[in-house]
């Protein structure tokens, strides 16, 4: 099949019909499945701002329901290996290739790394996020925010409902690719290579002391957390199969230049890993995925597409939560930059969810999310 030519975007239209396949047995249950507003546990501001990152996870009824909807699906995998492999990483996503980085090779890495363009405008003390141990991560799957803090699923428990959500995409790619074509796809390789696609973010992504976040560097073209996370699937032995759809998570290779960028986050991998990726069947050679293309990188690139929603309405819904703070709990100037409004922001996006806030706001208005704000916040 001849893919070259098609963006992410194109790639993206020609399997919409097939994502809207989602079936019901998919949904993880009634706080996810059904519309209108989520239960919520209402808190005290002054008692959110105590709260660790993982308390905030806990407390959410829809955070906790995408967990058990990622556990059941992989729990489905069929291969008792894998499913084994994929559950213990969910468990406790460590960097375990990081057990042989000590300061030498470190220094090593970074400028290999650096004379190969893998590394570009990131200083050699901002080369891999803080560790304080390679066999455990700094912070559960839970508590993990989706990505940065300006930008989706930023609050204690985002990595989990964006993981769910990408996962529920894949499997609706995956039945309808079947109903339309008839096609043969490895559903395992596609659960484990969604289920991990983001697994370092727990790493990358480290809640700060004023209840914000590590800023994320830039490594062989994305950012580092695929990287890392591609890294660590190989450094855990899991098949190249899905070592590869996994990479395909933040590109679809279906053009030279798109090949060869994914072909380099293996390639980056290989660096920090010691593996040869050619030998490893990861990489046909530097610049090309194993051939013929498998179209589990593709799906499983499509399944990964929930930002293109959840950037825009998180952005625009950032700036009406700073404003709601400020005229309906007093929040001064001091109070906006610091914990007090981060730890509200975090409590109220994790109870209430980025996209249901904002939908909520977008066809009822400002009033109506403020009143949803306060059935969240106390006051």
């Amino acid at each position: 099949m001849d893919f070259s030519g098609i963006d992410r975007r194109g790639f993206l239209k020609i399997g919409a019909a097939a994502g809207a396949l989602v079936a019901v047995s998919f949904l993880p249950g009634a706080t996810l499945a059904e519309g209108g507003p989520p239960e919520v546990r209402p808190a005290k501001l002054k008692d959110i701002v105590d709260m660790s990152p993982e308390d905030m996870a806990r407390a959410s009824a829809k955070v906790m329901a995408a967990q058990d909807y990622i556990q059941k699906t992989v729990g489905s995998i069929k291969d008792q290996a894998l499913r084994e492999k994929v559950a213990a990483i969910l468990a406790n996503p460590a960097p375990t290739f990081m057990a042989k980085v000590d300061g030498k090779v470190r220094a090593e890495l970074y400028k290999e790394l650096c004379a190969k363009g893998c590394l570009k405008d990131v200083a050699e003390q901002d080369f891999l996020p803080p560790l304080s141990s390679a066999a455990q991560s700094p912070q559960p799957f839970l508590s993990a925010p989706g990505s940065g803090w300006g930008s989706h699923h930023a609050y204690p428990g985002g990595v989990v409902t964006h993981t769910a959500l990408n996962l529920m995409s894949t499997l609706g790619l995956y039945e309808g690719y079947i109903a339309a074509y008839g096609l043969t796809l490895d559903r395992d390789a596609l659960i484990a290579s969604q289920a991990l696609h983001d697994l370092h973010k727990p790493w990358v992504f480290q809640w700060q002391a004023d209840g914000s976040l590590r800023n994320e560097m830039p490594l062989a073209g994305t950012g580092e957390h695929h990287t890392y996370g591609v890294t660590e699937v190989i450094a855990r032995g899991l098949p190249a199969s899905v070592c590869v759809a996994q990479a395909c998570a933040h590109e679809q290779p279906g053009g030279a230049k798109e090949e060869a960028l994914v072909a380099g986050w293996i390639g980056t991998a290989g660096i920090l890993t010691g593996t040869d990726p050619v030998k490893a069947g990861l990489l046909d050679s530097a610049e090309k995925l194993p051939q013929p293309l498998r179209f589990e990188g593709f799906v499983t690139h499509l399944g990964d597409h929930d930002w293109v929603v959840s950037v825009p309405t998180a952005k625009r819904l950032y700036a009406q939560l700073k404003e709601i703070a400020a005229t309906d709990y007093g929040l001064s100037a001091a109070d906006l930059a610091g914990r007090k409004f981060n730890s509200f922001r975090n409590y109220v996006l994790s109870q209430g969810m980025i996209e249901t806030l904002y939908v909520l706001y977008a066809t009822k208005g400002r009033e109506a999310l403020a009143k949803r704000v306060k059935e969240i916040v106390i006051a």
